[in-house]
């Protein structure tokens, strides 16, 4: 997980070396908790994850934009948008790791 992005097989990574589930269990149990989490989210619930955050569905009206180049008005039509708002306790980690980089890495190996 070094990279820029942490994908699906990361996370079953990680839940195969802190579990011990096998790779293949570990790869379902990941796809299983994400689309409860995306299905929750498609009927318009609120999904939160303690000490992480929040997702919800925000339904956005209709309105008028403008095409920047040529400066004509655009009907935007009506949609539902994801919106995430992170816990304090993330917000806090986050925050903490940019004043001091080692208690960061000290966190994650916690």
């Amino acid at each position: 997980m070094a990279g820029g992005t942490i994908t699906r097989a990361d996370l079953s990574e990680a839940v195969y070396q802190e579990v011990g589930l096998s790779r293949n269990e570990s790869a379902e149990l990941v796809e299983s908790v994400l689309n409860e989490i995306s299905d929750a989210l498609v009927r318009g619930e609120m999904v939160k994850l303690s000490s992480f955050g929040s997702f919800s569905v925000r339904e956005k009206g209709e309105r008028i934009g403008r095409n920047p180049k040529t400066g004509e008005e655009v009907p935007i039509l009506p949609r539902r948008v994801l919106v995430f708002r992170a816990s304090h306790v993330l917000k806090n980690r986050i925050n903490s790791a940019l004043s001091s980089p080692s208690a960061a890495q000290s966190e994650v190996e916690a």
